[in-house]
């Protein structure tokens, strides 16, 4: 007799497995744990299989009938349904989606949390939609193109940051032996070049000094202040900055030093920030507020740093416009300009104190212990530097002999 469900509510676990026999080699078999799933039994090329169908009652009598069904017309058509199944999840396995997701869960641990939240969302939000479902390996450059522009209709940046991720998941693709070629690269020159934004930042010695003396004349919390007037002595990445912990601070040495982690960093590598003697003075003073807690500049409950918007809340409160005039990060521009114009310094050892990729003769793009000693000397040179445009002193010409 065919099942029915009251017949399957009312089985009852056994101490071996058992099973309830429907129609047509399908059945329903009962755990001793008392879970009952779908079985069908049938034969093909002369030899007799087994289908899983699912697990009752997510699968209902009903569906397991419709899938026994649709299975039986595959047999009947010369096609094994259970290697059918297999060439479908492997099918699936190998859509844009799925090795997006694998790509991203193989590299996202080196990335910092909020790179990897950001990546993923592009791909979740423009990508997925629209080629998410494709197999990897039949996915074109238009059907690409096709998703871009709707991004760039939004927003051109993100439209080239989404080709680098989409990029970058059809390589690990190519590279894992599931796609022939990355199609990406035949975009180039397809997307409009979004125009360049700078930071806002001043590079003007005379302004520079103003904006010091303002600094100067903050009122505001002293790990705020701190803060403040260490942005453009080290001129690191604002992130950086408001994650500096007291133990990858070295004070007491010959020459003092802070080695950002590589966690910390944009370029996922240790970072070496010597210290001038100025910095050191203004940590040793913080130290007896913050010392206890492994943030230099804490938040003022939990246990994370400081907000990202402190420096340019702060700018602000001191009259300043942080998209036109100066950012946190627009420090970085500044020391940039005036250790190479002002103060003569090459543009390599600059570019090194600022953790930028400089590929070298023998290809190196970055070493964190390069130009160390003249990046110490450099450092204290600059420190000095901005307390001269403190208090007004004279302007000092180029003169690369200062190097």
């Amino acid at each position: 007799m065919p099942l029915t469900d009251t017949t399957i509510r009312a089985a009852k676990p056994a101490d071996k497995p058992y099973k309830l026999s429907d129609s047509l080699g399908l059945y329903l078999l009962i755990q001793p744990s008392g879970s009952r799933w779908w079985r069908l039994k049938y034969r093909f090329q002369s030899c007799e299989k087994l289908l899983s169908l699912g697990v009752y009652p997510e699968v209902s009598l009903r569906q397991a009938r419709i899938a026994r069904d649709e299975a039986r017309r595959l047999i009947a058509s010369g096609v094994n349904p259970s290697a059918e199944r297999k060439a479908a999840s492997a099918a699936h396995a190998n859509t844009f989606k799925s090795i997006a997701r694998e790509w991203h869960a193989t590299f996202s641990p080196r990335w910092a949390p909020a790179t990897a939240t950001r990546v993923l969302s592009a791909l979740e939000r423009d990508a997925f939609p629209h080629i998410g479902n494709l197999p990897v390996s039949a996915i074109t450059a238009p059907q690409v193109l096709q998703a871009l522009r709707r991004v760039e209709a939004r927003a051109a940046y993100s439209a080239g940051k989404l080709r680098q991720f989409i990029g970058q998941v059809l390589r690990y693709a190519v590279a894992t032996g599931r796609a022939e070629r990355d199609p990406t690269v035949d975009l180039k020159g397809a997307l409009a070049t979004p125009p360049t934004k700078h930071m806002a930042a001043i590079t003007d010695p005379v302004e520079v000094g103003h904006l010091l003396r303002a600094m100067d004349g903050y009122t505001g919390a002293l790990t705020t202040r701190t803060a403040l007037r260490l942005a453009p002595m080290l001129f690191v990445r604002p992130g950086e900055l408001r994650a500096m912990r007291w133990a990858d601070l070295d004070l007491d040495g010959a020459r003092p030093v802070w080695t950002i982690p590589a966690p910390s960093t944009k370029s996922r590598r240790d970072h070496i920030v010597p210290l001038a003697r100025q910095a050191v003075e203004l940590l040793r003073t913080l130290h007896p507020l913050t010392g206890h807690r492994p943030h230099v500049f804490p938040a003022l409950t939990g246990s994370r740093p400081m907000s990202e918007n402190t420096i340019n809340a702060a700018l602000r409160r001191l009259g300043y416009d942080t998209q036109a005039t100066i950012t946190g990060h627009g420090f970085r521009a500044m020391a940039r300009t005036i250790l190479h114009e002002t103060l003569g310094y090459p543009p390599e050892v600059i570019e090194h104190q600022l953790a930028h990729a400089v590929p070298d003769a023998l290809g190196a793009a970055y070493n964190r212990t390069r130009f160390l000693p003249r990046r110490h000397a450099m450092m204290q040179a600059w420190a000095d530097h901005l307390d001269a445009l403190r208090t007004g002193a004279d302007i000092l010409p180029f003169h690369r002999a200062m190097v």
